[in-house]
């Protein structure tokens, strides 16, 4: 199997590409729902890798974010709510021709905690980084 050319980042690592690369695009890929409800970082483009319920993979998604980032070299950040579905998304760009493809690790709401809660462990709004709801 081809190694990845995904990089990681931590979501204040990202937040720090994103400052220093105006150029660069947050796409995320959570679905309809989690990106109004939940809520979702300042600036970011929402293009679901999977949704509905039950999730169903999203057969436009490739071609969505090719018509929202239409240069393969621009850098894209990839965020979902703990880093997994993103880091699926960024592969799929990938092999499409993309080159500067980030997934930021612990995604919105970062992992589990012992008592199943998400958001104090990590993720972008345990680190305090902008965000907003609906």
């Amino acid at each position: 199997m081809a190694e990845s050319k995904v990089i990681h980042l931590k979501p204040p690592e990202a937040w720090k590409f994103l400052q220093e690369h105006p150029e660069a695009v947050l796409i995320d890929v959570r679905t309809t729902a989690e990106h109004l409800f939940v809520g979702h970082p300042l600036g970011c483009i929402l293009i679901p890798w999977k949704d509905g319920l039950p999730m169903q993979a999203n057969p436009n998604f490739v071609a969505a974010v090719k018509a929202a980032v239409p240069d393969p070299k621009t850098p894209i950040l990839f965020l979902c709510r703990s880093g997994h579905r993103s880091l699926e998304a960024a592969e799929a760009m990938a092999a499409a021709g993309y080159e500067i493809l980030i997934n930021i690790d612990e995604g919105f709401e970062g992992p589990l905690d012992p008592n199943k809660h998400r958001s104090t462990l990590g993720g972008w709004r345990f680190h305090g980084l902008p965000w907003e709801q609906s």
